[in-house]
């Protein structure tokens, strides 16, 4: 004999049961529309809700040149997801872009974001979304729309996916390329926050090993780390666009790059034009207690550091090098922690595009 069907079930849209509560999505909506409020500057011409957002340039540009960037948060959500805790990575998820658009001069204007979960739960959505909310202030830029997807079976229950899209603008003879550095140019560095967004596959991998070997605890206090593991490893991608925006009104800036996936191998070459290498001294700044732990725990040696971490710097900056003390002291004047890291050389042909070790005056 077939059992009695269950009525609370059946008595629900085919939808809901197959993981997707249309009305639960929908009126999140509002919520939605609260927390992007205090990121809304004059250019914004449509509100959240709507099949697209609209913008205009701001009235002052003259010849606006849009730059546009996307980039997601990656495994440190799962981090995230085992610590339950969303807020900082909304944060990072605005970092990873705007931090692209300003090295090339761009000011941020807009933002969309994209967040998915196998099931809509309002309090994590909300979390990561004011995280992202914090970031477009502390970017200066709105958060204009996005997408809020509910997917069951492509995320597991508990976890998080959130990937940020931004535009930004710029008068196009304002536009920062690399074309016009040159031997001799001073190179900057600002400091990090600690492991930014990137590296993560290899940080889990060396947390879990930690964790089981009875040698770290992810929430207890480390006097290491002056904070808990968790903490420092949580800590949001330090966003650079207000005191970059500031130094470029003043100053020669001919490139920069974020220090993102790939280290400083991986990020620096990319603003270099040809003929030109950069040298970098690593030991030019102070290295977070962070790395350091990652590197003793993981027996990593220092090429894998200074290829997978930022190790301390989050972005690199190019200026003639007489300029390079006034830029320093405006950076630090509006609160970085910022470094002479190294200068630009010729580079022969077949020779790399960045070397890493003593600069010459110091006995390289």
């Amino acid at each position: 004999m077939n059992a009695p069907p269950d009525e609370t079930q059946s008595s629900a849209p085919a939808y809901a049961r197959a993981g997707v509560d249309l009305d639960h999505d929908e009126a999140f909506v509002d919520e939605i529309r609260e927390i992007t409020r205090p990121t809304l500057r004059p250019e914004i011409l449509s509100s959240v809700g709507g099949f697209a957002g609209l913008f205009k340039a701001p009235d002052r540009y003259e010849n606006a040149v849009f730059v546009a960037a996307t980039d997601g948060v990656g495994t440190k959500l799962k981090l995230a997801a085992q610590l339950q805790r969303f807020d900082t990575v909304g944060i990072d998820c605005v970092a990873m872009v705007v931090n692209d658009l300003v090295v090339q001069g761009a000011e941020p204007l807009v933002f969309l974001d994209y967040v998915a979960m196998a099931k809509l739960d309002r309090a994590r959505a909300r979390q990561a979304l004011r995280g992202i909310a914090e970031g477009c202030k502390r970017a200066g830029c709105s958060l204009l729309g996005g997408e809020t997807a509910t997917m069951p079976g492509v995320y597991e229950e508990g976890e998080i996916e959130l990937v940020g899209f931004g535009v930004g603008v710029v008068e196009r003879d304002r536009l920062i390329d690399g074309s016009g550095i040159s031997q001799g140019d001073a190179l900057l560095g600002l400091a990090s926050s600690g492991c930014h967004s990137n590296g993560y596959s290899l940080v889990r991998n060396i947390v879990e090993a930690g964790v089981r070997a009875g040698r770290l605890d992810l929430r207890a206090e480390n006097a290491e780390l002056n904070t808990s593991l968790a903490a420092a490893l949580l800590a949001p991608t330090r966003i650079y666009v207000k005191p970059l925006l500031n130094v470029m009104r003043d100053f020669n800036i001919k490139g920069m790059a974020h220090i993102t996936g790939g280290g400083f191998s991986g990020n620096v070459p990319r603003s270099l034009p040809k003929g030109v290498r950069a040298r970098i001294d690593p030991t030019s700044w102070p290295r977070p207690p962070i790395f350091g732990l990652l590197q003793r725990e993981g027996n990593l040696d220092e090429s894998e550091m200074l290829r997978v971490f930022n190790c301390g710097i989050g972005m690199v900056i190019v200026v003639p090098s007489e300029q390079s003390e006034d830029v320093l002291d405006r950076l630090r004047a509006v609160g970085e922690r910022a470094y002479r890291i190294g200068e630009i050389e010729a580079k022969a042909p077949d020779a790399a595009p960045l070397l890493l070790g003593p600069l010459p005056s110091q006995g390289g």
